[in-house]
């Protein structure tokens, strides 16, 4: 990953990780899934335009699932603590997005560097193909 793609990337998954931030001190149980899985469909498009790719927004949700599934089998206490702490009233609205944003810090990033070696390797093998014609 290049430096401008390194800053790129973190731009993009801090401003969604805050987007999610705020989805999630809505204290209702449940709901800080779905802010999750839409702040992460969005990431997943934005960085995915930093490596030169380009998703659909079928795939980009798919691949959101994939991720948000990964890190809460990954961190299946801060994810419980995330949705219980919403039934007590002011935590929940302190620790859900503080956790939100921890979870989502850690998926975008590795969506960024999976993405980065998918399309790394894509251009390696254009290339080759091109080489091979000529």
């Amino acid at each position: 990953m290049t430096e401008d793609q390194e800053k790129k990337c973190k731009t993009i998954i801090h401003s969604h990780a805050a987007a999610a931030a705020a989805g999630n001190a809505v204290p209702v149980p449940g709901l800080g899934v779905a802010t999750d899985i839409v702040t992460m469909t969005s990431m997943a498009m934005s960085l995915c335009a930093v490596f030169g790719g380009n998703l659909s927004e079928e795939t980009a949700k798919a691949l959101s699932i994939i991720a948000i599934k990964n890190t809460m089998l990954k961190q299946p206490i801060k994810t419980m603590t995330k949705e219980l702490s919403k039934l007590i009233p002011f935590l929940g609205q302190v620790v859900a997005p503080s956790v939100s944003v921890v979870m989502l810090e850690a998926a975008g990033w590795t969506l960024a560097q999976d993405l980065e070696r998918k399309f790394s390797e894509q251009e390696y093998l254009s290339s080759a193909l091109q080489l091979d014609q000529q």
